[in-house]
């Protein structure tokens, strides 16, 4: 039996990408016929000549451009390795990539694709509020390397912002844009082509700003960021992607042009994936669109109870977007999917959300989110707690606000849980 292993199409039908999740980019042969791909759980690979040894490094340095039909030959785990590499090539399916690059965490990705964008002087824009690993990071380590970063609403358009953007960046060039949309935890969206759009505007020709989206909450399922103007695409692949809540992983998407100078950062940062925790990847994105399809459904069932419960003040849900909001038009026209974050707040501030939070029974009272469990916290005192208070009340942070993360429970225990819990609102 002969096997392609970039195998898209049978006859006329192109394969889905959820049918490649389970093979695409592996040949059992080389694998004494194992159905699933081993663990490469080693440090380096031998070369059959000093020719060949030569010829990997001259590519893994960029030395020369690779001859037609040419790939990388495997040298060293720091640098590539069997199980990432058919990680990336999958992971490439559901964006439409050209290029992917694995790494040991969402914050590495993040971090990595920053430090490769950015010179010292420049300003990073990015949408606010954002995940409060990246809000640390702008705010109390690009500094370091005088970077400066400015907020951006999120859930609002840009264009009313460009002119006080232009004063404030006051001709220092514009390295990159940070766009995490839907927002964490506030699930404010963000347009991705307007934001781009301007950021070019705000950039320089000979040098434009790298527009990267943060896609983590939608995953690679109900939002695809490259086909509407961005650069490139990082996600914490500890969510949705590994979606189990035991692997902690992270990564970065886009055209092979963009991805270059990560993947080289990349290396000599050292902050790529293990091999093992590449495994547990491929074994879940079998599993993506099933997973995140359920907690979707799962999502909308909460996100109606709780809509009308009279100790829940506001909701945060996309799938309960009036048509008169002005985030409506834009998730018909970015979106294929609400996700399965929601945030509400509780009548009574934190102390009420703490009693409701204490009481959960069912929905586990942890961080992170996207796996099968349901999961909450309160924002304002866990995730966003290094987040300035000014900048947590300007942006939707309260003290009411309660973030859940809904699984693939039965709903109707999940709301029964929910229904109990804020009972002690």
């Amino acid at each position: 039996m002969s096997h392609d292993v970039h195998l898209r199409t049978i006859g006329t039908q192109a394969l889905h990408p959820e049918s490649l999740m389970m093979g695409y980019g592996y040949n059992p042969a080389l694998s004494e016929g194992a159905v699933k791909c081993p663990i490469f759980q080693t440090s380096t690979f031998v070369f059959e000549s000093a020719e060949d040894g030569k010829a990997f490094f001259e590519l893994a340095y960029g030395l020369r451009e690779p001859n037609p039909g040419e790939r990388p030959g495997l040298i060293y785990s720091r640098i590539n390795n069997p199980d990432l590499e058919i990680l990336e090539d999958r992971l490439c399916i559901w964006d439409e990539a050209e290029a992917c690059a694995t790494f040991a965490s969402g914050m590495a990705a993040t971090t990595t694709v920053l430090l490769a964008s950015l010179r010292p002087g420049d300003v990073v824009l990015f949408t606010a509020p954002i995940y409060g690993g990246s809000d640390h990071f702008l705010h109390h380590v690009l500094p370091n390397w005088n970077v400066e970063a400015i907020a951006i609403p999120a859930g609002e358009r840009p264009e009313p912002h460009e002119e006080s953007l232009r004063s404030v960046i006051g001709g220092r060039p514009v390295g990159a844009v940070l766009i995490e949309t839907p927002a964490n935890p506030t699930n404010g969206l963000t347009d991705i082509a307007a934001m781009a759009a301007m950021a070019r505007r705000l950039g320089t020709v000979d040098r434009p700003p790298v527009v990267v989206v943060d896609n983590t909450l939608l995953g690679p399922l109900w939002q695809q960021p490259l086909k509407h103007g961005a650069d490139i695409v990082v996600y914490s692949a500890t969510k949705f992607i590994g979606g189990h809540s035991d692997v902690i992983a992270g990564a970065a998407l886009g055209s092979a042009a963009a991805m270059a100078p990560v993947r080289a950062l990349r290396t000599f940062l050292g902050s790529m994936l293990s091999p093992m925790d590449g495994w547990l990847l491929m074994r879940s994105l079998e599993t993506l669109k099933m997973r995140m399809t359920a907690a979707m459904k799962n999502a909308g069932y909460v996100a109606r109870f709780l809509k009308q419960h009279p100790a829940v003040e506001t909701l945060h849900y996309l799938g309960e977007l009036d048509e008169g909001d002005p985030m409506h038009e834009l998730y018909q026209r970015q979106c294929t999917g609400p996700g399965s974050l929601i945030a509400f707040e509780v009548r009574g501030g934190e102390a009420a959300a703490f009693r409701v939070l204490n009481a959960l029974k069912l929905v586990r009272l942890a961080v992170s989110l996207g796996g099968t469990e349901s999961l909450a916290e309160h924002p304002a005192s866990m995730t966003h707690a290094d987040v300035a208070k000014d900048a947590q009340a300007r942006f939707g942070i309260t003290p009411g606000l309660v973030r859940l993360s809904v699984g693939v429970e039965h709903y109707e225990d999940l709301i029964a849980d929910l229904a109990q819990a804020l009972e002690n609102a």
